[in-house]
């Protein structure tokens, strides 16, 4: 036999109407179609379907089989067809995000709450993206969103600016750099750096400051979390280069001072990058929109 959902449709129709007009009606085919359809439904089974002498018409014995069916498979269609609905209407899917800025877990965290909120059907994870080459993966449709603060002219992505932030140096309040009112590169020499466990060309102070320079720090110390990294600097273990966001968000200690990084000063942007098809999403829209929402914020406090 070679049965269409069509007609599974049309045995389940026939059953609730109690006869072909009703069904032909709820079907929106004509009664003669219908009453061909089941002929050559029966042709092929070999068999009575309806008992059709019966008023309301009744399904015979193997036509109650082919109704438990209908019964069965119908729903999982249905089911499958409102899934990929949403799919094609962006109200699902995933959203797999990888991060290249260290410092971004503790603003992205209150950003992915919200939206969880209202895209509860959407798959969310976050992998960190300094682990791996990022933009290759959202090329490769591995990730759909990266974090980043480094955009480059890539076929088929978007870098789409969440807000800007300046890199700023954090000392003890009682270290000799402390009375500065900005430090350059060469202030770094024989300085105890303390930074997230990240290769030097990821973070700003390397990257915009101390390779143009062409200048080292005395030693280099890798820790973790933000908090742990001011505590040490306010216990004047060394010295640090922060998101001026991160240092007022985190709020640890009132032993260490800011400074900017030049007499200039540095200002950096954070982007989200996208696969350009998945701009117009609309789940895709909204988190970029709580994420520029919860960067003005941070901006303000």
């Amino acid at each position: 036999m070679h049965i269409e959902f069509r007609h599974l449709r049309t045995v389940k129709a026939i059953h609730e109407a109690g006869g072909l007009a009703r069904a032909a009606d709820q079907l929106n085919i004509t009664q003669s179609a219908l009453s061909h359809q089941i002929k050559g439904l029966e042709e092929q089974a070999g068999v009575e379907l309806f008992l059709r002498r019966s008023k309301p018409m009744k399904l015979s014995a193997a036509g109650l089989r082919l109704l438990r069916l209908a019964e069965q498979v119908l729903p999982q269609i249905e089911s499958m067809q409102a899934e990929f609905s949403a799919l094609r209407d962006g109200h699902t899917g995933r959203m797999h995000i990888a991060i290249e800025c260290h410092a971004c877990f503790e603003w992205l965290f209150p950003v992915l709450e919200g939206f969880r909120r209202s895209w509860s059907d959407v798959d969310v994870d976050i992998r960190p993206g300094l682990a791996f080459d990022a933009l290759t993966a959202l090329q490769k449709e591995e990730v759909d969103l990266v974090v980043s603060s480094d955009p480059e002219q890539i076929s088929g992505v978007d870098f789409i600016e969440l807000f800007d932030y300046a890199p700023v140096f954090v000392a003890a309040a009682q270290h000799p750099l402390a009375s500065k009112s900005f430090v350059d590169a060469e202030d770094f020499v024989g300085q105890t750096l303390i930074t997230y466990p990240v290769e030097k060309s990821k973070l700003d102070v390397f990257s915009q400051l101390l390779i143009p320079a062409g200048v080292e720090p005395g030693s280099i110390r890798q820790v973790e979390l933000t908090a742990v990294i001011l505590l040490l600097v306010a216990s004047n273990r060394g010295v640090s280069v922060l998101p001026d966001w991160v240092v007022r968000e985190v709020k640890y200690s009132s032993d260490y001072v800011t400074r900017p990084l030049t007499r200039e000063g540095i200002t950096r942007s954070l982007y989200a990058a996208i696969r350009s098809e998945d701009r117009e999403k609309p789940f895709m829209q909204e988190l970029i929109r709580l994420a520029k929402v919860e960067a003005r914020k941070l901006q303000l406090q």
